[in-house]
């Protein structure tokens, strides 16, 4: 490998020596993930200001042989963002990429730097009377090049979808250094392929974002929030299925929480639910620009009572209200955290099968981990469930993953829904992935980042032979 002090010289060149980080306390911010789960050990830390410097310094790393890991705000759940311990990689930090480039409230858009700030986009966005619906625990942290790289989901999915769904243009620093620029503000634009897409959810692997045009939505002016328990899981998804008849797509949120996930609120988040347990609490939340979300609620939640379904339930009275509604939901991964250790398996199914994967995957737990807790919440409106097994000190944690993600995949379902394979899940996705799925993953790796500079072992192992990448058992 080339020595390192020319890579710092040539760095400093394209970004100024200010901004390339060698001290192990300037370092250490970017290179722990938020979990303080995984450290790696950078050959230093780029901040570049444009996408020209960015480019500059995919070119002077290609050519001195040290790989590059994008980093947006570090506030990803499956450490994607960062380094190994080889002293190789070199971070690349687009937080000094904050522009807001250009807001149009007429075509609903907004065009935007990497680096931005979720909560900055936002905020800026409301002031006009727009909203992007992008809506996650980690938004004053996480940037809109992160959010993109893991394809986002959050509380909104549901009614507005991913953020895949959400992105109208991008731009790419490739792995040869080129910029590949698609900032269109266009709803309909079917002139050749669709090249976006392929770096939304790439976590890094493909290219480097460096900016984009967001779609926005109008602000609703009316909003209800509920909160219901219910008397089992069948009842929760026939609810949700009346829901969505009589409320329509002005449902944005029908969030699972379960009832041992409100225990562990009320004991370690010092939090109390307004109402009676069932075996499962669901809150439910509805915007609109039009009247009337209060009446509709209420009715579905009258009839959720009559058929049986419902064990307790309550609609805010107020702003307030709802926000203390809200904090159950938020504080379930910090209470979660407060009791100790625990797996965290971010998985989807679809809501026909949730029930049989449950039953299936409480004995299957039983089998490696007997007697192991539980906390199960999650976005019941889109299948996205947070099966998390609160370990113990003999708890095999290989096992445990291995059997969740099993029966995950018997009942076709996915083994990360939305916080992205990162480095935790590549294995297993390597062990449950369909053939097909693996090939065209290598098969575009190779294609577009050839000598495996960007973001290596993420997504895919750091080196995958070229006889793999094109059929043979991975």
């Amino acid at each position: 490998m080339t020595d390192r002090s020319q890579l710092l010289s040539a760095l400093a060149d394209v970004v100024g020596g200010r901004y390339v980080l060698t001290s192990n306390e300037d370092v250490a911010p970017y290179a722990t993930d938020w979990k303080r789960s995984s450290t790696g050990v950078p050959a230093c830390v780029v901040r570049p200001a444009s996408t020209s410097e960015v480019a500059g310094v995919v070119r002077h790393c290609r050519e001195l042989g040290f790989t590059i890991v994008p980093q947006g705000g570090n506030s990803g759940l499956a450490a994607g963002a960062i380094p190994d311990s080889s002293a190789g990689q070199v971070v690349l930090s687009l937080n000094r990429m904050r522009a807001i480039r250009s807001l149009d409230p007429v075509g609903m858009t907004i065009e935007v730097e990497a680096g931005a700030i979720l909560q900055t986009v936002r905020e800026n966005a409301s002031e006009v009377g727009r909203m992007l619906p992008i809506a996650i625990a980690a938004e004053g942290s996480a940037t809109i090049g992160g959010v993109i790289a893991t394809n986002a989901g959050g509380l909104n999915v549901l009614r507005y979808g991913m953020t895949r769904d959400l992105t109208l243009g991008l731009e790419v620093v490739l792995a040869d250094g080129s910029v590949a620029s698609g900032l269109r503000h266009l709803r309909k634009d079917n002139a050749g392929y669709d090249w976006k897409q392929w770096f939304i959810g790439s976590e890094g692997t493909l290219g480097i974002v460096t900016a984009a045009v967001m779609r926005l939505v109008t602000v609703p002016r009316h909003s209800v929030t509920t909160l219901l328990s219910v008397t089992n899981l069948d009842a929760a998804i026939s609810l949700f299925e009346l829901t969505q008849q009589d409320i329509g797509e002005a449902l944005s949120a029908f969030e699972l929480i379960s009832a041992q996930s409100i225990d562990l609120i009320e004991r370690y988040a010092q939090l109390k639910s307004p109402i009676a347990a069932g075996e499962w609490f669901i809150l439910l939340e509805a915007t609109s620009s039009l009247s009337g979300l209060r009446d509709a609620a209420e009715a579905v939640l009258a009839a959720g009572f009559e058929i049986g379904w419902v064990v307790d339930g309550v609609v805010a009275e107020s702003d307030m209200q709802a926000r203390q509604i809200w904090a159950l939901r938020e504080h379930v991964t910090e209470a979660e955290a407060r009791r100790g250790s625990s797996l965290k398996h971010d998985i989807s199914v679809p809501l026909t099968r949730m029930g049989a994967f449950l039953a299936d995957a409480e004995a299957a737990l039983e089998s490696v981990a007997p007697g192991a807790g539980l906390n199960l919440f999650g976005h019941l409106g889109d299948g996205n469930l947070h099966y998390n097994v609160l370990l113990e000190p003999d708890h095999d944690q290989q096992a445990i993953n291995r059997v969740v993600h099993d029966v995950v995949v018997k009942h076709g379902g996915s083994i990360s829904a939305e916080h992205g394979l990162g480095q935790y899940r590549v294995d297993e996705w390597l062990r449950v992935a369909p053939d097909a799925d693996l090939r065209l993953a290598s098969t575009l790796k190779t294609a577009l980042d050839p000598d495996g500079l960007l973001n290596p072992g993420k997504i895919l192992p750091s080196k995958l032979s070229h006889s793999k990448a094109i059929g043979e058992t991975i």
